[in-house]
């Protein structure tokens, strides 16, 4: 872990701030199961929080450990004991697999709390000022330690592996990166070849005697297996940018291709049977394209 010296230098901690930190304290104790109440309420609202406290007695020790945590803030000494104090919160997240974005997050709230709290209660706009700057930097300081707990965890865990691992580990990531531009290409490919699709029944509508409503249809329905493929490349702009993989993106693109013929098959009474089949694979990709996406918003909240 980072020297706790050189982590309140850097960020100009000093012991009147810590000071003023405890002189808080009294007032944030009486707070404490005000705090607790909000902060599950906060917490439930991330949608996966059930998975990490499962039953009555995870939480109830969850629920003692965050007051503890809460009223340690304001302890007013800020030595080596503190900080790993705090680094062993740290390396617990990372242990049972605790996503970096919860523990920011959660952080939102406390600051929140916090500060509202020392608004509500100003008398000395000088104090009230020293007292916000104080609270910033411990605050801070506490969520810079626990984001060290998980970049020493992923380390260690990659310098437990053998050259031969790291090697394959390498060579595995190289190769996954050649892949997605190779994929990006591809879907550039498709795209143009979708305009020329579109240009080729343009060129039937006016120049052979398909019919202008059958026409029409054909076009309409290149339009969308174009829009579908230019959405898919927007995608996969978006996964090589570090994003996640939009596997609704392919089956949107899907879907498009097959109303596409749905659209020209509808004119012919001779494709009910090839209608139906193709009808029946929309609803599935639907379905799908459906559960994709409820599990990414899920995933958001």
């Amino acid at each position: 872990m980072q020297d706790y010296i050189d982590l309140k230098a850097h960020y100009r901690f000093t012991e009147e701030e810590a000071n003023l930190l405890k002189q808080l304290q009294p007032r944030m104790e009486l707070l404490a199961e005000e705090f607790i109440d909000g902060f599950y309420d906060y917490i439930w609202g991330f949608g996966k929080t059930a998975q990490f406290l499962k039953n009555k007695e995870i939480i109830a020790n969850h629920r003692k450990k965050i007051k503890e945590w809460f009223v340690n803030l304001f302890c007013g000494k800020y030595e080596m004991t503190y900080f790993m104090y705090i680094y062993s919160i740290g390396e617990i997240h990372v242990r049972i697999g605790l996503p970096t974005h919860y523990v920011n997050s959660a952080f939102t709230f406390v600051r929140t709390f916090i500060l509202q709290n020392i608004e509500e209660n100003f008398e000395n706009k000088k104090l009230h000022i020293s007292e916000i700057k104080a609270v910033e930097k411990i605050l801070d300081m506490n969520l810079d330690v626990l984001t060290s707990s998980y970049r020493d965890g992923e380390l260690s865990k990659f310098l437990s592996l053998s050259k031969f691992e790291k090697t394959i580990l390498s060579g595995l990531k190289n190769f996954n990166s050649y892949v997605n531009f190779f994929l990006a290409g591809a879907l550039a490919l498709v795209a143009f070849f979708a305009i020329g699709l579109f240009a080729y029944d343009i060129y039937l509508l006016f120049f052979s005697d398909i019919g202008i409503e059958k026409g029409i249809l054909t076009i309409l329905g290149s339009l969308l297996v174009l829009w579908a493929a230019i959405e898919l490349i927007h995608e996969e702009i978006n996964h090589l940018q570090g994003k996640g993989f939009a596997i609704g993106a392919f089956i949107m693109l899907a879907m498009a291709a097959l109303i596409r013929k749905v659209l020209i098959y509808s004119l012919s009474s001779e494709k009910s049977n090839e209608l139906l089949t193709i009808g029946v694979v929309i609803v599935g990709l639907a379905i799908a394209y459906w559960l994709v996406g409820a599990k990414k918003r899920t995933t958001i909240i």
